[in-house]
């Protein structure tokens, strides 16, 4: 199975994975609006491959297989103030 990235050029690390190079017919028309003008990244032979970056591929393989697409939004970023403060919250628990 060959399928083709493209890049969002509105967001940051958003990538859209389709069956084939130019093919954005299965891509629901509110998803390229707000996807933006896609750039195409790189052709991805998924049948080759075990894993990728930070997307399940099985997932991928999956929802190109019966959605045409598949649509992958950055990590959520993490907050490390709020991290800081519950494990604070945790420590202070533990002592007494």
């Amino acid at each position: 199975m060959l399928c083709a990235v493209y890049k969002s050029s509105r967001r940051a690390d958003t990538y859209l994975f389709v069956g084939k190079r130019d093919h954005f017919e299965d891509v629901p028309q509110a998803l390229l609006e707000m996807f933006g003008p896609p750039k195409l990244v790189m052709l991805l032979p998924l049948s080759k491959r075990d894993h990728l970056g930070i997307a399940d591929i099985d997932r991928v393989r999956a929802e190109l297989a019966d959605k045409g697409y598949y649509l992958q939004l950055p990590p959520p970023q993490v907050n490390l103030l709020e991290e800081y403060k519950q494990q604070n919250k945790q420590e202070q628990a533990q002592a007494h």
